[in-house]
């Protein structure tokens, strides 16, 4: 397996705990925390894939500045930076909101998006590095 295949994986894996059947003492914060690194962890696969290593951050923002060098990225999954603030903002008990049902199950869309561009983008690349 590739090391780029390795952070897809995981991501897949963040991804799938996010969307676990939620239980009693499971806050929406610890969900969105795990959709946080779904979308994180892929981007940081597609970086490793392009030839690049990722920056040490969990801000999406700096990941996606750094994609741009090798290819568009929709407006869509530029909405994924809203997600940088489960990353750290609200792992732990303190000042703010609750994130609601509303907002988690907002930020699954927007991390499957995420994901799916990721492997698209990469399947994409690899049809175009085949000879005709």
């Amino acid at each position: 397996m590739e090391r780029y295949e390795s952070w897809i994986e995981r991501a897949k894996s963040s991804l799938e705990l996010a969307q676990a059947k939620i239980i009693r003492h499971i806050h929406y914060e610890d969900l969105c925390f795990q959709l946080q690194q779904a979308a994180e962890k892929a981007l940081k696969g597609l970086l490793i894939y392009y030839g690049v290593e990722p920056e040490f951050t969990h801000n999406i923002e700096i990941l996606l500045k750094e994609i741009k060098n090798f290819t568009d990225i929709p407006k869509n999954i530029k909405e994924a930076v809203q997600l940088t603030n489960y990353a750290v903002q609200t792992r732990y008990p303190g000042e703010y909101d609750e994130i609601t049902k509303e907002e988690y199950e907002n930020s699954i869309k927007i991390a499957s998006l995420c994901l799916d561009w990721v492997e698209n983008k990469i399947k994409e690349t690899e049809e175009n590095k085949k000879p005709e």
